[in-house]
């Protein structure tokens, strides 16, 4: 979530909302340091964990819209003081925000667009950190499958890029943590980021193919994944060898994609069994729990 985008965005539609930030987490938490809930007169964006906890934080930030800019500290240990058996303790930052926190929002949205930055006393005496930098999706294909996964990816961590060469293909509407591409999916390929993940579900078995060729041949794509049946792995695999594609990477290719034990075809169970093996994905490559979240991320 884009925090500070969205409160421009809110205070240029509703002139009022409010963010609740985990500044401090002791012990089994919900959520890490850092999170963040966004709350507005229409609900509320992002989690800090759930339970009763965010249900007391809910209250309390949807008390303080409307009113002038203030800073409010609640501490609770989640044991005693909510009655969850977590055992940790936590303190939020609930932050009211009025049109006059307008300007500050938006040139602090422009630093949050342009990557990660600190922020250190605009709370007293907490240190903040905010754009942070999220692994790369490539999404080729915005067909039923694609626009399923689409939806699946917009509450997870991951910068997607969504390619397909027909515009017309695309929705009206995309997530904010989504970028629409309408060209040669090849310079999407082309342009990767370093440990990029590239899932390919395009129209065409021939497109497929070709992009599955120049994806597997770009070193800075980690994995590539290609939706399809054991048949239409034989196929590519032998296609991509005698293309002359490292065979090494081609028995890397995962096709077809999706965690096992899901069977259903359709479209949105597809997507989740795909965003599911993203995150397995994404927190292999990156060594621990994804994005500092916490071991017993289900706590509370």
């Amino acid at each position: 979530m884009k925090v500070w985008s969205l409160i421009a965005s809110t205070l240029e539609a509703q002139g009022t909302c409010a963010l609740v930030s985990v500044v401090k987490a002791e012990g089994s938490v919900p959520r890490e340091e850092g999170a963040h809930m966004l709350v507005t007169r229409d609900g509320f964006h992002g989690t800090i964990g759930g339970g009763t906890l965010e249900w007391k934080a809910l209250a309390e930030a949807q008390r303080l819209l409307g009113q002038p800019r203030q800073v409010k500290m609640l501490t609770q240990s989640l044991g005693p003081d909510l009655g969850q058996c977590c055992g940790g303790r936590v303190t939020l930052a609930i932050e009211c925000f009025d049109a006059s926190s307008l300007a500050e929002a938006r040139a602090l949205a422009e630093r949050e667009a342009a990557g990660p930055f600190t922020l250190s006393n605009r709370l007293p005496g907490i240190v903040e950190n905010f754009g942070a930098r999220h692994r790369a999706v490539l999404v080729f294909g915005a067909g039923h499958v694609g626009r399923a996964l689409i939806l699946s990816l917009a509450p997870l961590p991951f910068d997607v890029t969504w390619a397909d060469p027909r515009p017309e293909a695309f929705p009206g509407a995309m997530p904010q943590n989504v970028t629409g591409f309408a060209g040669d999916p090849l310079q999407v390929v082309a342009s990767a980021p370093e440990g990029s993940l590239a899932f390919i579900m395009s129209h065409s078995h021939a497109l497929d193919l070709q992009i599955a060729d120049a994806a597997l041949r770009n070193p800075a794509i980690a994995h590539v994944g290609v939706i399809g049946s054991a048949t239409k792995r034989a196929r590519f695999e032998r296609r991509l060898r005698d293309a002359g594609v490292d065979s090494a990477r081609v028995a890397a290719m995962i096709c077809p994609i999706g965690i096992g034990g899901i069977r259903s075809k359709l479209p949105a169970a597809i997507a989740v069994s795909v965003a599911a093996q993203l995150i397995t994905l994404d927190e292999a490559l990156s060594g621990s729990a994804t994005h500092g979240m916490l071991p017993a991320r289900n706590a509370g």
